[in-house]
Formats: structure tokens, C-alpha cells, sequence
């Protein structure tokens, strides 16, 4: 951290501060714009939902709290930061409201039964005092610099009332203005807490077995790299790590969003947050606290919820003008009809208050944000990591999807899927014959045969006096005899007569299958068929992607044009482009983007990082076992799971839809209010109501998208 000076300076490139009593977006963003306008700061970011503030340059923490301290914010350094927010305490937004409500109605019976002013009076006053002191004490820091923000409208609305006699306006103003406050808490509170739940998934504590075979629990900032952890059955996971002893099914869906356990064993990655079903497990740990993956999604979402996406900056800009311009119409309604026209100056003067209160913009700055915030927070708790509302606002444009083949559409791994025996062989026996002389070799394709002779129990024995040919094949020596492996190419050199099955070899290549021949110098023995198969979601994902609205779907790969050809008919691309390297991969993608506006690329984060960086918004999958996944996309899906896309694909329309909606909703209260001052339907209570209305409905429509479902 910082070090600290003697005049009280923390001296660093960046200090956080834990920011308490955030209720209103608009009053925390000016906040921050006068936190980086402080001497020696040289930018200022705070996060709303989280409360957390960081500091570019020197941090004078008096001087933030004096800042703080002007909306009632309370501001406490990170390093000194020993419970977590939102604890439990006194609710006094609550409190001044059921203390305003109950001197109001006291007020309203002593006038209607006693009539006396001087009876009723003090209690009305009392009403606004207590309703709208938070409000009255911001606005008296904020009037002085001339910051029109909400707190100094209502105050000036309310000492209006009182001036030309409205007591029972000015109460009710204050006493709507404390309920408005305690709703925008709660709502607030609702929202920040959608975040809480992802910090809470790890275990504070794990059990770690130390040299001397004494097992004890230690907080999880006292565990090194290399420590042992014990995890007992029914235990959450305290820590990344890596098994090496025991074998379990792990609950992953708090990293992932996959429900179905996933079963691990010695070797098997693990990640703190997620849940040990049966087994009892030893696991190394491999990462700190701080760098475990859920810390790491934590982190990010909390500056992709900090990030303002395009219509939010339309909205601040649009709030920008619009108060002053209403504040100048308000002054215009009160003095133009009195000075130039000879109307009486009360009702004027009544208008142009409510007028004032109608200049809030409330509603608007904070109809996008608890919607971005709601979205990506659902997001991440079914494990996809969007990276900021920019991209959220992206994907719920996107008009086509681009895919990676390898690894993304298909599993990434060669698999046998036929074995066609050419003479009295077995298939048993041509497979074992095939194993045998792969034995020795690493090429993925020697691979998969020796996978599937193991998988059907097949004693593989390695051959004799191995020899490969990189491109072509391989020949041993099994049981005396010679035998080659490899493609066509090389048993037409070995003089092996192939003609007979060439429409058998076509068929196989037209159905993405890779062929390998097996025989002797004189004969063909047999075929194996090899193909990197294709993932069993891939074709559902492909066909709701259509029905969330992607009209257009491609396929980018670097594989021959029949394999191509053949993985895109099984899945449903609707265009695949074949035999790319990955400049062409990029050249082919730039071509999209001209051809329909904004394209999404979906690969594995590594080897599709260029076209990744290229596309509008970049998916990368399995995000929970690489750091590039989570680093170099817009938006990572935790699992290898491409069902995950049309659920981003929905939530991201659905949160676009519901901000359209809000800022609409928003301009439209707002124009009818500003159309209902001039003849004076609009009186001040109904003003502070109808802005209050507006924002906890904005507010409450925004949190839909925290119950958005993965199923369709």
C-alpha cells in the first residue's frame, strides 16, 4: 500500500477506500467527480454497488472524507477495513421517515380539528425537518458551488413551500423525499448484495495439514502455495489447488454455472467456492487467496460494473443539459407571468417549484446502471464473465457469430469413430495390430488409436524397430511381420493397390473423418477413421442462438474443406470458410464486420486471440482453466459449455430492451410532468411523487434481470 506522510498525505499511485451510505447514483457520481478534482488526485473511479473507491495520485484521506461527509458518505481505508459491508444496524432512513409520516398526520389532525397556526405550524415544520434533514444538511454543501444536484431542488422546493405559506406541500415533499431515500437504499442494498453472494462462496477457513501431520484450521489468508488442504465430503473448497490424493465429484457451478459435478481425481484441477460431494480429497494449493479464480471473477465484475456503458453516457450527458434547462424554465414560470402579464405571484411561484422538483434526473442516470449491474451480476453467478456494459450493450446487438472449429464447435480432440476391416481381421484385431504400432508415437491421431484400444481393454504391446515419416506414417515390426500405418500417400508408394476404395475413403473425408491405413508391403489390412468430434451441445447452442436472434452463424477453421463442410452441416453453421491460417482468420472476420455491423468470434482464448481482439465483442471458452480465456475476451464462458451463449445472448437483449425502456419511461414522465406545470395540474407532492415513482420503478424493472434463467 501507499506509505503515509507526516501531513497526513498517502503518497502512491492508487489507494482504495471503502465508501458506506451510497443511495442515490447521481449524488455518487458527483461525488467522485469531486474526489478527482482534489489537489494532487489525478483520477477517481467509484463503484456504486460495491462502495469501493480508488484513488490515482495522492489520496488525502481528510480531504475525501470532508467530501464525503457533504453526502452523508462514510469513507474508510482498505487496509483498514476489518468487517464487511453491509452489516446489520440502525436503519435511520426508516426511522426519519416513520418520525416525518407521524408528525405530518399529527399536523393534519391539530389543523383540521384546531385550526390554530401556531399549533399545527411547528409540527408541519417538524414534519420537513426531520424528512428532509439529509437532504437539507447535502444541499447546504452543494448550493454554495452552485451543483444543482437533487438534494438542493428539493430543498429549495421545500424553504418555496414554507416562504408563500404551502406547509402541508413543504411536509409532504420532505416526508415523499424520505420514503424515496429509504426505497433507493433498499434497492440499492438488493442490488449490492446480487455481488455479496459471489464474495461469500469461498470458505473463510480451510483445514491445512502442517509438516508435522497436525491437521488445523487457519483463515485463508495464512495458506501458502504448496500447503496441503483437507477437504472432508460435503466441504467447500477454500482454495485453487490440485488433488493429489482421493477421488470426488466436484460441484463447480458457483465457477462455472454447470450443476451436474464434475468427477476429479489425482492430478484434477479445483477452485475455491466450489463443493466436494462424496469424496475425501488432499489437494495442493496452487494459488493465494487473492489469485484464486473466484477472486479473480469477483475483481472483475466489480470493474465491469464500474465501467459506463454507451447509454449511460448518453444519459449523463443528456442530465447535463437538461437540469439547467428546466432550472431556467422554472425561473422564467415564476417571474415572466407576474412582472409582464400581471398574474399573481403565488400560483406562479407554486408552479415554478414544482417545476424545480420535476428537474431531478433522478429516474434517468440511474435507469441504466441497475440494469448493467443486474445483468452482469446474473451472469456471473451462471458462470459468463462479461467484462463491462459496453460489451453487454454489444452482444445484445450482435447481428452474427463467428466460431473457432477445434477446441470450440467440436471437443478438441481426436476420437476413433470407425474401424472397417478389409480381410479376415477382426475389427478387435485390426485395432489392436493399429495401437501397437502407435504405441510409440505422440501425434494426436497415434493418440486417439491407442485411447480406443484401451477403452475396449485391449493389451497394446509396442511394436518393433518404430520407424515414423512425419506427414505420412509409421512402420514396426508385431510378431515378426512388417507393418505400415499411415495415409493413402503411403501405401501408393509401397506400391499397395488403393483404387478399390477410393469412393469408401471420399465417403469417410465428406464426413469430416481423417482415414488411416493399415496393412503390409503386399496388402491392406484395414481402415481406421478418426474425427475431433463433434461437442453434444454444439448443436443445440447453434439452434437457440437463432432463436435468440443471431441471424447469421459461421465457422473459421484452418481444417480441408470436406471436414469443414461436414462439421458445419452436423451443427447447423449456416457458412464456414476452410483452410485458414490465423491471419486469414482476421482478413475473414474483417470481412464479416463489413458485411453485417457487429460480429461476435467465439474460440479458446489462445490460439484465436487475434480474431478475438478483432471481433465486436470476444468470447472465449473455459475461462475457469485458462488465464488467457479470462484476459483477452470481452466475455468468458467459465465452462466449456456453449449452451452458456444463447443465455448471454437473451440476457444481453433483454437488458438493452429494459434500458430503452427505463430511459423512455424516464423522458416520459418527465415530458408529461414539465406539460402539466403550465396550467397547474401539477402540484408539488404529486411532483416528488411521481419522481420517486419513476425511479423505484426503473430501479425495480432493472432487477428483473437478476431472475433471467439459463433455460430458455
Amino acid at each position: 500500500m501507499a506509505s503515509r506522510s507526516k501531513s497526513g498525505i498517502q503518497r502512491g499511485k492508487i489507494t482504495a477506500f471503502r465508501v458506506e451510505g451510497i443511495t442515490c447514483l447521481d449524488c455518487a457520481a458527483k461525488f467522485e467527480r469531486n474526489v478527482a478534482a482534489l489537489p494532487g488526485v489525478t483520477r477517481a473511479q467509484l463503484n456504486s454497488t460495491t462502495g469501493r473507491l480508488i484513488v490515482e495520485g495522492e489520496a488525502d484521506l481528510e480531504a475525501i472524507r470532508r467530501e464525503g461527509k457533504k453526502e452523508n458518505y462514510k469513507i474508510i481505508p482498505v487496509e483498514k477495513e476489518m468487517v464487511p459491508p453491509d452489516q446489520p444496524g440502525v436503519n435511520w432512513e426508516l426511522v426519519r421517515a416513520a418520525l416525518s409520516v407521524g408528525a405530518l398526520l399529527a399536523a393534519y389532525i391539530v389543523e383540521r380539528d384546531a385550526g390554530e397556526a401556531s399549533f399545527f405550524i411547528p409540527l408541519y415544520a417538524a414534519a420537513i425537518v426531520i424528512g428532509g434533514w439529509g437532504n437539507i444538511r447535502r444541499a447546504m454543501y452543494s448550493l454554495p458551488r452552485l451543483d444543482f444536484n437533487m438534494s438542493v431542488l428539493m430543498t429549495i422546493a421545500i424553504t418555496g413551500a414554507m416562504a408563500i405559506g404551502e406547509w402541508r406541500e413543504g411536509a409532504v415533499v420532505a416526508f415523499l423525499y424520505s420514503v424515496s431515500e429509504l426505497l433507493e437504499s433498499w434497492t440499492m442494498g438488493r442490488v449490492r448484495r446480487s455481488l455479496r453472494e459471489l464474495m461469500d462462496i469461498a470458505p473463510k477457513v480451510a483445514r491445512v495439514r502442517r509438516p508435522t501431520g497436525e491437521e488445523v484450521e487457519i483463515p485463508v489468508e495464512e495458506i501458502q502455495v504448496g500447503d496441503i488442504m483437507i477437504v472432508r465430503p460435503g466441504e467447500k473448497i477454500a482454495m485453487d489447488g490440485r488433488i493429489i490424493k482421493g477421488e470426488s465429484a466436484i460441484n463447480e457451478a458457483t465457477i462455472t454455472g454447470e450443476s451436474v459435478p464434475a468427477e476429479k481425481g489425482p492430478g484434477a484441477e479445483v477452485y475455491a467456492g466450489t463443493l466436494n460431494t462424496y469424496g475425501s480429497l488432499e489437494v495442493e494449493v496452487t494459488k493465494l487467496v487473492q489469485d484464486t479464480t473466484i477472486a479473480r471473477i469477483i475483481h472483475l465484475v466489480e470493474e465491469a460494473q464500474a465501467q459506463r456503458a454507451p447509454s449511460q453516457a448518453f444519459v449523463d450527458r443528456f442530465a447535463e443539459v437538461y437540469t439547467p434547462l428546466v432550472l431556467l424554465l422554472a425561473a422564467a414560470l415564476v417571474l415572466i407571468p407576474p412582472l409582464f402579464l400581471g398574474y399573481p405571484w403565488g400560483p406562479w411561484i407554486y408552479r415554478g417549484l414544482a417545476l424545480i422538483v420535476v428537474a431531478c434526473p433522478c429516474a434517468l442516470v440511474i435507469s441504466t446502471p441497475v440494469a448493467i449491474v443486474s445483468a452482469i451480476g446474473n451472469a456471473a453467478r451462471n458462470g459468463v464473465l462479461i467484462k463491462g456494459g459496453i460489451y453487454l450493450e454489444y452482444a445484445g446487438d450482435l447481428k452474427a457469430m463467428a466460431f473457432d472449429k477445434t477446441g470450440t464447435l467440436t471437443k478438441g480432440e481426436p476420437t476413433v469413430t470407425d474401424i472397417i476391416s478389409l480381410g479376415e481381421r477382426s475389427e478387435q484385431e485390426l485395432l489392436q495390430i493399429a495401437a501397437n504400432l502407435e504405441a510409440r508415437s505422440e501425434h494426436p491421431l497415434a493418440v486417439a488409436v491407442v485411447k480406443a484400444a484401451e477403452a475396449r481393454r485391449i493389451q497394446v504391446e509396442p511394436a518393433e524397430a518404430f520407424t515414423a515419416w512425419p506427414g505420412c506414417g509409421a512402420r514396426g515390426v508385431i510378431r515378426g511381420q512388417t507393418i505400415y500405418i499411415g495415409n493413402v500417400r503411403l501405401f501408393r508408394e509401397l506400391g499397395v493397390a488403393t483404387d478399390n476404395l477410393e469412393d469408401r475413403l471420399r465417403g469417410l473425408q465428406g464426413e469430416g473423418k481423417t482415414a488411416i491405413m493399415v496393412g503390409t508391403e503386399k496388402e491392406l489390412l484395414g481402415i481406421i477413421a478418426v474425427a475431433d468430434e463433434v461437442r453434444e451441445a454444439s448443436v443445440a447452442a447453434i439452434a437457440a442462438l437463432k432463436q435468440a436472434g443471431i441471424r447469421r452463424t459461421v465457422m473459421l477453421t484452418g481444417d480441408n474443406e470436406a471436414t469443414a463442410r461436414a462439421i458445419a452441416a452436423r451443427v447447423g453453421i449456416d457458412e464456414y470458410r476452410a483452410e485458414l491460417l490465423p491471419e486469414d482468420k482476421v482478413k475473414a472476420f474483417q470481412e464479416l464486420l463489413k458485411q453485417y455491423g457487429k460480429v461476435a468470434m467465439v474460440g479458446d482464448g489462445i490460439n484465436d486471440a487475434p480474431a478475438l481482439a478483432t471481433a465486436t465483442v470476444g468470447i472465449a471458452m473455459g475461462g475457469a482453466g485458462t488465464d488467457t480465456a479470462l484476459e483477452t475476451a470481452d466475455i468468458a464462458l467459465m465452462a466449456d459449455d456453449l449452451t452458456k451463449l444463447p443465455f448471454t445472448i437473451r440476457l444481453s437483449r433483454a437488458a438493452l430492451k429494459i434500458i430503452r425502456q427505463n430511459i423512455a419511461f424516464s423522458l416520459a414522465i418527465k415530458a408529461i410532468a414539465v406539460l402539466a406545470v403550465f396550467p397547474g395540474w401539477l402540484t408539488l407532492w404529486l411532483a416528488i411523487l411521481g419522481d420517486m415513482g419513476a425511479s423505484i420503478l426503473v430501479t425495480l424493472n432493472g432487477m428483473r434481470l437478476l431472475r433471467m434463467r439459463t433455460e430458455k
